[in-house]
């Protein structure tokens, strides 16, 4: 295909850094993944993706993802999207001739890629979701080839995963497990003893280790499902595990999953041997010891990663609080330095006025100079009194108004606070959407017509609130030429309306006529004459048309307002009285 010719030529001829190839690669492989899927032929997606992986992109993406992640600069965003791009482009593809590469070097380089991508959005809090769409890359990939299952339980970034101590996480690995086995059923019968035997040693470490009621619901489900599958193969395995009924039924009773821990330790119990008391015995101190030096091992390696914390924590603490008495000290001596300078102007001021208030006494006639004084104490007076009372006014207002800020105050921050926690609920809670190429493979005609379908009825309920000033002013005169038009047809409408009231009301005097006519043995020439002029009974007809016409003029005037007023075509009205012989149809007093 063209597109994917041009994506490689830019890849291998533009000198991009990363961050401009990871935005590059996600633009142009969704582009065209999208285009394949809304392809009528349900081959097209393969092609593409076989195109793909024999022109070098895919080689392209997983060498982005083997890349430092800390060059991303925390764009983890792209990095997750790419990640589930390329996931999905190596399901659901025949590589050809180039199998044997495909499956033993690209495959588990696009593994270990992920893998490194989730080890690092785990330390994010913020990322969990980008670890969760991580996951789920992995996950589907698992499903399709279940041979990299060894690769992915034995690599070290893997084992970085394990060792997060949160209950999220833990719970997302054991969920990746069960959406593996669950989308394939031949996923753990394809799988050797030792692959099944170290997921069994990851579950049972999480249901030893965690507390938490998610994480230990979701091993026990495993295990079952495990089991289901494997059946006889299964059971010599779980005899490594002495002592996990015991676990189960200590720690985990009465947490809300008893019925399906009850089938796990019956499975478990029902494969037991009888063994003697000093056997049991010895087991169980063999158990606590490897329980207490495992203990013992984690919380040393957890005392000596911390040191480092500590100290660095320590010495930033002890930086800030120096610099922070330094910009207190440094603001304190300001502070006094510019009190001093208003002290200094305040008194040079002060004097200035006083040598210019003696100069102009000295101009005053001698008997004026008390007058002055006193006016100029009065000024003075004045100025404080208001002073004073708009100090007073404002103390009495905040103290009336301090209360009522206090709780509205106490109000907002309470809102606020519980609206962040709803939100970051919900965002946890909300599970990721896929992109809908993916599981797309064998659609049919009638499905995508189906989807379509679908699509079509979402977007005609469910429309945009959104409308840009000149798309509102567009549908306004739209809607105004229509009404115009409408306007425009009413007379039309109430012309064919009149027309046909006419012609029932005179087909109704025919028959009316008809059926009370007498017998011909009987009619005389009056009777007859009624029959040749039927003025009688269309002129009654009339005249309740002309009522029906008053009372729909009786409307109120809001009613009536836009609706134009025209004159009756006489034409037509002549036309009408043509054609009934004379009969009164109605309109204007010159018919």
């Amino acid at each position: 295909m063209e597109s994917v010719s041009q994506l490689k030529k830019h890849l291998e001829e533009e000198d991009l850094n990363l961050q401009q190839k990871v935005t590059l690669l996600n633009s142009s492989v969704t582009n065209v993944l999208n285009v394949a899927a809304l392809q009528t032929d349900s081959g097209a997606l393969p092609r593409v993706k076989s195109e793909l992986y024999h022109s070098g992109v895919l080689s392209h993406c997983v060498l982005v993802l083997a890349q430092d992640p800390r060059e991303l600069r925390s764009n983890w965003s792209a990095a997750a999207t790419l990640a589930q791009l390329t996931s999905s482009c190596c399901v659901g593809f025949d590589p050809g001739d180039d199998a044997k590469a495909f499956y033993r070097l690209l495959l588990p380089s696009v593994v270990d890629g992920l893998l490194s991508l989730a080890s690092q959005l785990m330390r994010r809090a913020e990322c969990v979701s980008l670890f969760r769409k991580v996951m789920d890359s992995v996950m589907w990939l698992l499903g399709v080839h279940s041979q990299l299952s060894t690769q992915v339980l034995s690599s070290a970034h893997y084992e970085q995963i394990q060792m997060c101590e949160d209950v999220t996480v833990s719970l997302l690995c054991v969920q990746m497990w069960i959406q593996a086995c669950t989308a394939n059923r031949n996923f753990l019968s394809s799988l050797t003893d030792d692959s099944v035997l170290l997921l069994l040693n990851e579950v049972v470490g999480q249901l030893a280790v965690s507390s938490d009621v998610a994480v230990g619901g979701a091993s026990v489900k495993l295990i079952l499902l495990m089991a289901n599958q494997l059946q006889l193969r299964l059971k010599p395995l779980l005899l490594n595990f002495k002592g996990l009924d015991d676990l189960l039924d200590k720690d985990w009773r009465g947490r809300g999953i008893d019925q399906d821990m009850d089938q796990l330790i019956e499975l478990i119990q029902s494969d037991r041997g009888t063994t003697s008391p000093s056997q049991v015995s010895a087991e169980r101190v063999r158990a606590a010891c490897v329980i207490q030096a495992s203990w013992r091992s984690y919380q040393t390696r957890r005392r000596v990663k911390s040191l480092n914390r500590a100290v660095g924590s320590l010495q930033r603490r002890f930086r800030a609080r120096r610099r922070q008495q330094q910009q207190q000290k440094e603001a304190l001596q300001w502070e006094e330095e510019l009190k001093y300078q208003v002290c200094v102007r305040r008194l040079q001021a002060r004097r200035a006025f006083h040598q210019k208030q003696r100069q102009l006494l000295q101009l005053l006639p001698p008997d004026q100079v008390q007058s002055y004084l006193q006016e100029c104490e009065r000024r003075a007076a004045v100025v404080i009194q208001s002073f004073w009372r708009g100090s007073r006014e404002r103390r009495r207002y905040i103290s009336s108004q301090r209360d009522d800020l206090r709780r509205h105050r106490a109000a907002r921050t309470l809102q606020r606070a519980v609206r962040r926690f709803l939100q970051k609920r919900r965002a946890a809670q909300a599970p990721p959407t896929a992109p809908f190429w993916i599981g797309q493979k064998g659609l049919t005609d009638s499905r995508r017509v189906e989807l379509k379908a679908q699509v079509e009825e979402y977007i005609a309920v469910h429309r945009s609130s959104r409308v840009s000033p000149a798309e509102s002013e567009r549908l306004h005169q739209e809607v105004q030429l229509l009404l115009l038009s409408e306007l425009q047809r009413g007379d039309e409408r109430r012309r064919v309306e009149q027309r046909m009231e006419a012609l029932l009301a005179h087909t109704h005097t025919q028959l009316e006529l008809l059926r009370d006519a007498p017998p011909l043995s009987v009619v005389t020439a009056t009777v007859a004459e009624s029959f040749l002029s039927p003025s009688g009974l269309c002129d009654h007809r009339a005249r309740d048309a002309h009522n029906a016409t008053l009372q729909a003029s009786r409307l109120p005037w809001w009613r009536t307002l836009g609706v134009p007023v025209d004159p009756p075509d006489p034409a037509h009205l002549w036309e009408l009285e043509a054609e009934f012989g004379g009969l009164f149809v109605g309109g204007s007093a010159n018919i």
